[in-house]
């Protein structure tokens, strides 16, 4: 829409305008597909339910979608819908879930949706649940465009010089939107188009309902196509508006597994990029890999080759890597240094805690200013269920020492190299162990062997 010229509050199209923006949001999410490019069976999740850095794909969607504060979301699901809506229930409890059985295409997607909505008048904005690269910001821009257009539909485009498999955007000699030629079915002229839909839209819902009224399913793959619904629209001279985003490239699907990696390349470099402008020091965002929900403080550092899971709590002054590998539940407090080719999982460790080369710790509470040698390991498993390990502040565990779980080792206590602990014998705070298993050193002896343990101990920080 023009809006007058006294700007978008004066006069008759001011009133559109206010009118347009105040309309009610409703949200397709059409999350049916199989993924059967992504071979497998049924070891893989279905592709909705894809981890993409820690969480599912339809959980950056969700993420995406949620400040746009829509009042109705319908989530149509199909291949292993029963996975898909027990996840939903837990993570998604206003959607709706709407079943499409037999999967007949995205335009049959999209009418079983809108017959859940029968009454809605407002916008109704249809995206993928395959797109994590989605943004809260490229869904607005395309609203605003749709409503400040007045078009009863609009379709966020990209450019790119080899679209693939995408749908080619045919535009009409003068400029404006045609309709929509889908790789499959396009003719070599249309195939030489470089501008391509996303395939995220927002319609009118009337318009809506009468472009999925009538879908043929004479295509290549004999299913009703949404993207002929939008050419239906066009062809009854209502405007249609195909709104080219400068970085469509990162909305694009996941069809398979090169996809993926590139969808997760994406997200990975902007999750990097706001930790450091919050003021962490990634060292190497190229190599480094931090999941969602991943806390990490101003003034810690991140060295390469590193992987930092979902749920992770870094403090400040806190140093990770290179080669180290943070799982869920780990929680580094000021100070901590894990070196190379550490891995911790679902432990904390205190301020000053160091483990610096070749060590596992599993389950595991570091006391502050504890030390783990080289080749340490916490065995967590005992073939039947996980147990944690306790060291206590100050205590000093000796390169190649096995801490079999559960045990506890105090404040102050030093295990000597290769050591074993056995299960509930535990290391008093103070004493010294050695040997296999581990046993307490005579205590007249203590001081001077304690000496000579100490001397066989590179794993101690230098």
């Amino acid at each position: 829409m023009a809006p007058g010229a006294g700007g978008p509050s004066s006069g008759a199209g001011g009133a559109v305008l206010r009118d347009m923006v105040s309309r009610e949001l409703a949200v397709l999410v059409l999350a049916a597909g199989k993924g059967t490019r992504l071979g497998g069976g049924d070891d893989l999740p279905p592709k909705a339910l894809l981890d993409c850095l820690g969480v599912p794909l339809l959980e950056h969607v969700r993420r995406a979608l949620e400040p746009l504060g829509a009042a109705h979301t319908v989530v149509v699901t199909g291949h292993r819908a029963e996975e898909v809506e027990r996840w939903l229930a837990r993570a998604w409890p206003e959607a709706r879930t709407v079943r499409q059985v037999p999967q007949n295409g995205t335009g049959h997607a999209a009418r079983l949706a809108l017959e859940a909505l029968p009454t809605f008048e407002g916008d109704v904005l249809v995206v993928y649940g395959d797109v994590p690269q989605l943004r809260t910001d490229d869904l607005r821009a395309l609203l605003d465009a749709h409503r400040a257009s007045e078009a009863a539909a609009s379709l966020l485009t990209g450019v790119t010089p080899e679209p693939g498999l995408l749908g080619r955007i045919v535009r009409t000699p003068q400029g404006a939107f045609e309709r929509i030629a889908e790789a499959r079915d396009a003719t070599p002229a249309e195939l030489s188009i470089q501008e391509f839909n996303t395939g995220l839209y927002v319609f009118g819902a009337a318009h809506l309902r009468h472009g999925l009224q009538g879908l043929g399913s004479g295509n290549v793959l004999g299913e009703e196509y949404l993207t002929d619904a939008v050419g239906a629209i066009a062809a009854t001279g209502a405007r249609v508006e195909a709104v080219i985003a400068p970085e469509a490239g990162a909305l694009l699907g996941v069809n398979d597994w090169a996809d993926l990696a590139s969808a997760v390349a994406i997200l990975r470099a902007r999750i990097c990029t706001e930790h450091m402008r919050r003021g962490v020091r990634v060292t190497d965002p190229a190599t480094t890999v931090i999941e969602v929900d991943v806390e990490i403080a101003p003034g810690a550092r991140i060295l390469p080759f590193t992987h930092i899971g979902t749920g992770c709590r870094i403090a400040v002054g806190a140093r990770v890597g290179p080669f180290a590998r943070l799982r869920g539940g780990t929680v580094l407090g000021p100070g901590v240094e894990i070196g190379n080719f550490v891995e911790v999982k679902g432990s904390t460790l205190g301020a000053g805690a160091k483990a610096k080369h070749l060590a596992y710790l599993g389950d595991a509470d570091v006391g502050p200013r504890a030390n783990i040698g080289c080749g340490v390991v916490t065995a967590n498993y005992d073939g039947h269920e996980k147990h944690r390990t306790t060291i206590g502040a100050d205590a000093s565990i000796g390169s190649g020492t096995i801490l079999v779980a559960p045990v506890d080792v105090g404040a102050g206590a030093r295990t000597g190299a290769n050591a074993v602990v056995l299960p509930k014998k535990g290391v008093p705070p103070g004493t010294t162990v050695v040997g296999v298993p581990a046993r307490a050193l005579p205590p007249k002896a203590d001081s001077g062997q304690d000496a000579a343990v100490t001397k066989e101990q590179p794993g101690e920080s230098t």
